[in-house]
């Protein structure tokens, strides 16, 4: 189940908003504000993990509000104006619904967040969703051209029902089994529903290496390459065969 709040000043968008999510199992609406500042208040007493947020709303816009926050919920925008779409995939953003929202233009969006997916955050792209010179669909058939987007510095994974904001500059390596994936960092390690293709799109190629194919590891915490092996700190790493070359460049060896 996850905990979301509707911050939207006008009564009549508040109610459709409730309504639609009154038709969806797993989410559960604990709180309804009219202000970035009410909302913010909020944050700050209750776990939330989905926010569907207008963008112009009195005293503080809606990005104003997200710039605020600094490790904020997963984000639904919700606005009539369509002009804001790339400037708001700077932020933490799901998805970008234009009024008036239709249940199954809502319906769609609310799947993002419930099909157990990796969200890449600061606009770099989306598993299933965005992407450089993707199209985000709006009401009506209406489409937003949202270019190639900038690039951010986490990435959200969904593990057991929660979803785990976690910075590139945690993740150790990736173990790949099958249709999941192991993600390691110093602290934790999480278990999600996902192909190691479908994350390496989503990792930066500066940062990130594959090694093997189920394997993937951060170049910044390799601390040595031995034979058709590297080592990160206690762990070693195998290198495939078709990665031996790839691995070689990086200390210049071919």
């Amino acid at each position: 189940m996850l905990k979301c709040i509707i911050v939207e000043d006008e009564t009549l968008a508040q109610d459709v908003i409730k309504s639609h999510l009154a038709r969806i199992d797993k989410m559960d609406l604990v709180g309804v504000f009219r202000t970035g500042p009410e909302a913010m208040a909020a944050l700050q007493t209750q776990e939330v993990d989905v926010i569907f947020l207008d963008i112009r709303l009195p005293g503080m816009s809606g990005l104003h509000f997200l710039s605020g926050l600094t490790d904020p919920p997963l984000v639904v925008l919700t606005t009539a104006y369509a002009e804001y779409a790339l400037e708001s995939y700077e932020f933490n953003v799901i998805d970008y619904l234009l009024k008036p929202i239709s249940f199954e233009r809502f319906s769609k969006a609310v799947n993002k967040l419930l099909d157990g997916r990796l969200y890449a955050a600061g606009g770099r792209g989306m598993a299933g969703v965005g992407g450089s010179g993707a199209l985000a669909s709006g009401v009506d058939g209406a489409t937003i051209e949202m270019g190639s987007l900038p690039q951010g510095d986490h990435i959200f994974i969904k593990s057991n029902s929660k979803f785990f904001r976690v910075s590139f500059s945690e993740i150790l390596y990736v173990e790949g089994m099958k249709d999941y994936l192991k993600i390691h960092t110093p602290e934790y390690t999480l278990v999600t529903h996902q192909t190691m293709n479908e994350l390496e799109k989503l990792l930066p190629a500066r940062l990130f290496i594959r090694v093997h194919r189920s394997y993937l590891v951060a170049t910044g915490q390799i601390r040595s390459i031995y034979g058709n092996t590297i080592e990160l700190g206690k762990v070693t790493i195998p290198i495939g065969v078709n990665y031996k070359e790839v691995v070689m460049g990086l200390i210049g060896k071919r």
